[in-house]
């Protein structure tokens, strides 16, 4: 990716930011830096730019459970923070910098130590052709003297002292950075998606995990399985309730913190409570993959023996059936419920497979979610009159 020009600056260098990065501390040192810039801000504090960074790392690690690196103090300081304050995986990027900010925990002060050794220093190394070896061989002091008595640097230490060690923008930069802003969030955007990419090889949608996600719509979903439940009884698969198409909310079979996506085979309808209760868990494979398998099939035979559904399966085709290959192999005329089966667990189990060795939990429904038996239902009905 080319970025834009400037007679000033040394653009060459700024390109080669990200090439040596064991690590992901590059990526989000400079980002942070950016974000800061943006905000008109030239001299920043080295513990500004770290809270930063574990704030634009946190929707990826606690919701999407992304590797960041072996061993990476970035990824190890999300999770024990997330660890000790139980702050959801979706709560607001502010709420967890103000966290930061106020926190007087030693073992947080130790992370955010550790996060500063080396990337202020080592993220400049394409303007510092002079240095070797050696040269970063020193205490982090001395190294902050010897980088300040190089030119053209994007940036430059002042007042080091720890966690309050500033850095200042050069002004020609500053304006830099802020006039091309969407052109290197892009560009960091991509640098992101192939470190994290070859750091989580088995992870598909990686580039949709970089964030919060958009609202999500899923009303054409929504509608063919009410349209169904006006057509035949339709039990949901967890607490096995018959559904109402006014209570349908639709569920991603694995979570969609994992998929990134809303292929029509791993969607179907259970209960607004259930939904929430189940979250971005992984549903009990033994127990719940037969009773999808089920509903699945009775899906596909209601598309076949049903013109309206057919049609109304055809509206979601559009939107949520992406590979050609799937949509033939599940939804050709013609299958048998073993057959049916047979092909969605293909489908499914190494996705599913997949996100459990990410670090995602099996969950079964509570037990008040469930369906009474019509035996357990008549005596409960006996013990409420009682």
């Amino acid at each position: 990716m080319q970025l834009p020009k400037s007679e000033q600056l040394n653009i060459a260098s700024l390109s080669r930011l990200f090439d040596n990065k064991a690590e992901c501390y590059k990526l989000f040192w400079f980002q942070a830096i950016l974000n800061h810039v943006c905000r008109g801000q030239q001299e920043i504090r080295f513990e500004e730019l770290i809270d930063d960074m574990i704030a634009n790392a946190w929707y990826m690690v606690t919701e999407y459970h992304l590797n960041l690196g072996p061993r990476d103090k970035l990824e190890e300081a999300v999770n024990y923070i997330s660890s000790v304050t139980a702050m959801l995986p979706n709560v607001k990027q502010q709420e967890i910098l103000d966290w930061l900010q106020s926190s007087t925990d030693p073992a947080v002060t130790r992370y955010k130590r550790t996060l500063t050794l080396n990337v202020p220093f080592r993220l400049q190394a394409p303007f510092l052709d002079s240095f070797r070896g050696d040269t970063w061989n020193c205490g982090s002091r001395e190294l902050a003297g010897r980088i300040n008595r190089q030119e053209q640097l994007m940036y430059y230490f002042t007042e080091y002292d720890g966690l309050d060690t500033r850095i200042r923008i050069v002004p020609e930069w500053m304006e830099y950075l802020k006039k091309n802003q969407e052109i290197l969030r892009g560009w960091i955007q991509y640098n992101m998606i192939v470190y994290l990419q070859r750091r989580n090889p088995s992870v598909p949608g990686i580039s949709d995990k970089l964030y919060p996600p958009q609202e999500r719509k899923l009303e054409k979903v929504k509608k063919y399985w009410k349209l169904l439940s006006e057509l035949a009884p339709i039990h949901e698969i967890y607490g096995e309730n018959r559904l109402a198409p006014e209570n349908i909310s639709i569920d991603h079979f694995v979570p969609w913190s994992y998929v990134a996506h809303d292929e029509f085979w791993n969607l179907h309808p259970t209960t607004r409570a259930i939904n929430s209760s189940k979250s971005n868990h992984l549903p009990e494979w033994e127990l719940y993959f037969p009773r999808f398998a089920s509903l699945e099939y009775l899906s596909y035979q209601m598309i076949w023996k049903y013109e309206a559904v057919r049609n109304e399966f055809r509206k979601c085709a559009r939107e949520h059936l992406n590979d050609p290959k799937i949509e033939c192999r599940l939804y050709c005329e013609g299958l048998d419920a073993e057959e049916f089966t047979q092909e969605l667990r293909e489908v499914v189990y190494p996705i599913y497979l997949s996100a459990k060795t990410c670090g995602f939990s099996s969950w079964e429904c509570p037990v008040e979610s469930r369906a009474f038996p019509e035996d357990a239902e008549a005596l409960f009905k006996v013990a409420e009159r009682k």
